[in-house]
């Protein structure tokens, strides 16, 4: 066998492991495993962003980092074309002397907004060069949705240098998680103050159905309601992975129906 006979059929094999699904991490995959799926259909690239951030004593630091990994990856599942780039965990989190919002509490990690578009521009024309051609930010915190729409609209009028690839702010992903997981928790008869804003009955929801280790469970009890002096505003102690897993659905399904319709534009 040649030489060249011997990589055709190591390039057609990856090809064949990656179309089956095997894999969608980025990282955990091979130059020539990304390569091959490039060239076997995988033309959607995801970027998950997170943020590292207090979430009261009940909620671990790395809430949206977790969060925004697992969904992404099933998004990718569900879609079937896509790779999920590595989570940015760091993000603008308001000033940090004198320290504002969340960084008035131990354990939140801030960076300038400038800084933090910066990565993600260079994130997406690099995996423009690999070949991804649209590609999507999945932002799992509230406070940086504008930075993406920016980072978005600043990239794509840039498309003819990088070869027509195309970055997506994906707004679906945050409204089905916030705004659509709010309204129909309204409807199950529970108030927007338990709802809340962060770290509450939503916020921790969620949290148990795609970790339950990123909650400390033994002390939702003894969590004050509406305790913003404690990093909370809602009611973390009706949260439940049930709960969660309704948010869960919506968030996977409103994502990769955005996904699939922009794509086809």
């Amino acid at each position: 066998m040649t030489n060249r006979s011997c990589c055709l059929g190591l390039v057609l094999a990856l090809a064949a492991t990656c179309a089956a699904g095997a894999e969608v991490e980025l990282e955990r995959m091979t130059s020539p495993e990304l390569r091959a799926a490039v060239a076997a259909g995988t033309t959607t690239a995801l970027i998950p962003i997170g943020g590292t951030e207090q979430n009261g004593a009940h909620m671990v630091l790395g809430k949206h980092n977790r969060r925004v990994q697992v969904l992404a990856e099933r998004i990718a599942h569900e879609l079937g074309n896509a790779v999920v780039a590595p989570t940015l965990a760091y993000v603008p989190e308001g000033a940090i002397d004198p320290p504002a919002g969340h960084m008035r509490w131990a354990g939140t990690l801030s960076v300038p907004e400038a800084a933090f578009e910066a990565v993600l521009e260079g994130t997406a024309a690099s995996l423009a060069r690999h070949g991804l051609r649209d590609i999507f930010l999945l932002g799992d915190h509230g406070g940086y949705q504008a930075a993406l729409a920016r980072v978005a609209a600043r990239f794509n009028r840039s498309r003819a240098a990088r070869g027509g690839a195309r970055v997506h702010a994906l707004d679906a992903y945050y409204r089905a998680g916030q705004g659509e997981f709010a309204a129909w928790l309204k409807t199950q008869g529970y108030a927007a103050a338990a709802i809340g804003e962060h770290a509450g009955l939503l916020d921790t929801s969620l949290a148990l159905a795609v970790d339950p280790t990123l909650v400390r469970r033994e002390l939702l009890a003894r969590i004050p309601l509406q305790g913003e002096r404690d990093g909370v505003r809602g009611d973390p102690t009706q949260a439940s992975a049930e709960l969660g897993a309704a948010g869960v659905a919506r968030i996977v399904a409103a994502s990769v129906q955005a996904i699939r319709t922009q794509v086809r534009r």
